[in-house]
């Protein structure tokens, strides 16, 4: 009998070790992993703030997936309800801008480029890439830690992903070395079983979502009045010359910044086109302030405000073209 008893302790024993093995970070992000990709689509709304030194940005945040590779980003600004999509289809990538009835077409890899903090299968892939991937749990939360890859923000090192019980995602915070917050995304609702209709994930469909506020904002943007100057410049350059030009709507603002690290930002009134228009695209898009950037080697192109940006240099760094970039603001801004 007593025998016995001590094989039913090793075997309970061991069930008790089995058990606990299946809370360790493999199993848990295994398991993740597996129901974001067994899922043939999922629809989510989040919070998103982006942190540039003292200044934030806020966007309501609506993704929608559809296998096995058909995405909608829906990015509404909060400061002045500014909405913009970021549509991938077999046809391509595209960023839209309803307000303009423009859109933009990237040859693009996006979004397996570059992290993604508001994409699931994103933030789960920089997970499983990190050989040094950390989990802690707290309370009925498991905590992980991972590198991440922005590669217009190199700043910006690692992740901190909160994910529940039931293996769902809750937030996603993205800091740099120093422990400072660049990005926080808290996801609001995940929706595994989202359906969608055949023309979702269409170009023309989706450029028909113009709001009235959107319309509204129209009127303000053929009053560019003034220049709109970066508050950060590389060391040893310096404003050379400004030139404006009248244009029919609106004006053309072009400043030359000479010295060690020269560029020239030109800034131009945005204006709607009276239909769709879709212009082809080189570079790469990124999320930044207030707004979507075009960015490629050498340039960085966005509109902000009713405003056209275009930042352009042949011996400054994409990096150095960023911090300028990000400098340059016409919005009211959180704190």
């Amino acid at each position: 009998m007593k025998k016995f008893l001590s094989v039913l302790a090793i075997f309970v024993f061991a069930i008790c070790l089995s058990g606990c093995a299946k809370e360790d970070k493999k199993s848990i992000l295994n398991k993740l992993d597996k129901k974001i990709n067994n899922a043939s689509g999922y629809k989510l709304e989040a919070q998103m703030e982006l942190v540039n030194n003292e200044d934030s940005y806020k966007y309501d945040v609506t993704v929608s997936y559809k296998k096995k590779d058909n995405y909608r980003v829906s990015l509404r600004n909060k400061t002045n309800n500014h909405e913009q999509i970021i549509l991938k289809n077999e046809e391509g990538v595209y960023v839209l801008t309803p307000s303009l009835n423009k859109s933009f077409k990237f040859q693009s890899k996006w979004p397996y480029n570059n992290s993604q903090s508001y994409l699931l299968q994103s933030v789960v892939n920089d997970m499983k890439s990190d050989s040094k991937l950390s989990m802690k749990k707290e309370k009925d939360n498991y905590v992980f830690k991972s590198k991440v890859n922005y590669k217009n923000n190199a700043s910006l090192t690692h992740q901190v992903v909160v994910v529940d019980k039931n293996y769902t995602i809750k937030s996603v915070t993205v800091l740099d070395s120093d422990e400072n917050v660049g990005i926080k995304v808290v996801f609001n609702s995940i929706d595994m079983k989202a359906k969608f209709k055949n023309n979702y994930f269409v170009l023309e469909e989706n450029m028909q979502t113009i709001t009235s506020n959107d319309e509204e904002s129209q009127d303000a943007m053929n009053m560019m009045d003034d220049a709109v100057y970066p508050m950060y410049l590389p060391e040893g350059t310096y404003l050379e010359t400004e030139k404006v030009v009248e244009l029919d709507e609106g004006s053309r603002v072009i400043l030359t910044f000479a010295g060690d690290n020269s560029f020239m930002l030109v800034e131009q009134t945005a204006v709607k086109n009276d239909e769709m228009t879709v212009i082809p695209t080189s570079g790469d898009l990124d999320i930044f302030m207030d707004t979507i950037a075009i960015v490629d080697d050498s340039s960085i192109t966005w509109s902000s405000a009713g405003v056209d940006y275009y930042l352009v240099s042949s011996d400054t760094s994409t990096m150095e073209l960023m911090n300028v970039a990000k400098s340059i603001s016409s919005l009211p801004i959180s704190k």
